[in-house]
């Protein structure tokens, strides 16, 4: 059970409050397989969306595979995301009712089969990003002052 990582959406972990992930399977066509795996993959606008009791991933940038012929996918075109129903609908479920979304954390390959991990997640406003960064350049201070107190 390897899985290699394709792309990471940091930015993701940047804007929102992370609740809750979930590994979902993804549909593609044969090109988009081959640019995954040379990895041409692009995270950062993606988004899911429940349509008609299925979960669609929309804006993640999968980029046209060079050798491919006439049937080159499109790089943005919708995916459709493999879940069992009850994911579907508790995650359908929380972004109608709560304000949350769904956006893609990252893209791995696990035994060969491309995967998408899923985040529901809160968008952040400014101060909390503020907040986290300055929490953050604290911690990193601490660990340097604690460095210096070990050397003496």
């Amino acid at each position: 059970m390897t899985a290699k990582t394709i792309s990471l959406n940091r930015k993701a972990y940047h804007d929102y409050d992370i609740h809750q992930s979930v590994e979902a399977g993804i549909v593609l066509t044969g090109t988009e397989i081959k640019s995954i795996r040379a990895g041409r993959v692009n995270l950062g606008d993606g988004y899911a969306h429940p349509e008609g009791g299925e979960l669609w991933l929309f804006n993640a940038h999968i980029a046209r595979y060079e050798e491919g012929n006439r049937y080159n996918h499109e790089p943005t075109r919708p995916r459709k995301l493999l879940l069992h129903r009850k994911q579907i609908d508790e995650l359908g479920g929380k972004v109608m009712q709560k304000g949350f979304t769904i956006v893609p954390l990252k893209l791995y390959l696990k035994n060969g089969i491309a995967k998408v991990e899923l985040g529901l997640a809160k968008g952040r406003r400014l101060h909390d990003k503020r907040e986290s960064i300055a929490r953050r350049e604290a911690e990193r201070e601490m660990e340097r002052a604690m460095k210096l107190a070990k050397r003496v």
